[in-house]
């Protein structure tokens, strides 16, 4: 009799196996509850343990903390490098990063307990792998709700990196928390053409308005710069589109201008590569050949723009703020050996 039970258990082990059970951020997304609907997205709350992520990057020394409010981005970008960071989740499609948005529960009450616990002299960044200002912000206002807590303390040293103008609507915030602390915007603009916006980020802000952004802070006297990333091969990577670029940034006023080259992880390539096939197939080859045993862009090729990006900056009197740590590490990008965020340890800068 015995035998035979045993023999039962094992053939029902065979057709009911137990799955592995996800832990960490695997299981809070796999908990987390429905919370909005957007066009082919959904939203969920996600009750995150902290906000602030320690940087363990070997790459960004600078820099100390990263904040990420949301996960997942809704722009859609095609060249986005942090698709990856879903698959923490056990979230392996590409698409999911657009489509499947986390939203971060009592960010603000996190960040006020986390704050007392570091040094106002270390570097924090807003935005390092999903915009804090995308649209469900509008309704969610996570971002704002952080602004807030900054406003209200002082000597901090804080950068935000977005594409939408909706940062625009807490320059209340932001002139209060610049009035205290050190603060630096970077808006990035991929390319002034919107039609070639479009097709890359085709659900962020159209590039005219995202330079009207940059006067709008500029005229608050919020110091803000723009992000000229990423540099396209055989697309944006000309001297005569960053001549271009520079001009409209001094006429609005910008502190910098900053460019890095495209750099493809695994999970970029797919989105990325079938945009090229579609829109410029003369380059598939020439994209196939620079990233064939390489995520980054060739040194010889780094330079080559690094110098291009300073004889713009040098056309137009835009600076590189190397006094400013947050701002110089960041804009200095361009002469740096680029990104490493693959996996291990450094998805806590990306969280």
């Amino acid at each position: 009799m015995a035998k035979i039970i045993s023999t039962q258990k094992a053939s029902e082990a065979t057709l009911f196996p137990v799955l592995p059970q996800p832990v960490g951020i695997a299981r809070l997304a796999a908990e987390a509850e429905h919370a909005d609907d957007g066009h082919l997205i959904e939203f969920k709350a996600l009750n995150v343990r902290s906000i602030l992520n320690k940087s363990t990057s070997k790459r960004l020394r600078w820099l100390a903390w990263s904040i990420n409010p949301y996960r997942g981005c809704e722009f859609g970008c095609k060249y986005c490098y942090a698709r990856y960071t879903h698959e923490f989740m056990e979230l392996r499609d590409p698409l999911a990063f657009e489509r499947l948005i986390f939203v971060k529960q009592h960010a603000a009450w996190l960040l006020e307990q986390e704050l007392r616990k570091i040094d106002p002299a270390d570097e924090i960044a807003l935005g390092t792998a999903t915009d804090p200002y995308q649209p469900i912000e509008r309704r969610a206002e996570i971002t704002r709700s952080l602004l807030e807590v900054f406003a209200h303390r002082q000597g901090y040293h804080l950068g935000i990196v977005t594409k939408s103008t909706l940062i625009a609507r807490d320059i209340d915030l932001l002139t209060e928390i610049a009035r205290r602390n050190t603060l630096t915007v970077h808006l990035t603009i991929t390319t002034p053409d919107a039609e070639l916006a479009r097709l890359l980020e085709p659900r962020a802000p159209r590039p005219d308005l995202r330079f009207q952004a940059v006067r709008r802070l500029r005229d608050a006297g919020i110091r803000t710069g723009i992000l000229c990333c990423p540099l396209l091969p055989g697309i944006t990577d000309t001297q005569e589109a960053l001549n271009e670029m520079a001009r409209r940034a001094a006429a609005v006023g910008a502190n910098f201008l900053a460019a890095n080259p495209l750099f493809l992880k695994p999970c970029s390539r797919p989105t990325y590569l079938s945009f090229v096939r579609e829109h410029f197939p003369a380059l598939e080859e020439d994209y196939a050949a620079r990233f064939a045993h390489a995520d980054f862009a060739a040194p010889p090729y780094r330079r080559k723009l690094a110098a291009m990006v300073e004889a713009a900056r040098r056309l137009h009197g835009l600076s590189q703020r190397p006094r400013d740590e947050l701002t110089s590490r960041i804009v200095n990008a361009a002469r740096m050996p680029p990104m490493s965020i693959g996996t291990g340890r450094q998805q806590r800068l990306f969280a």
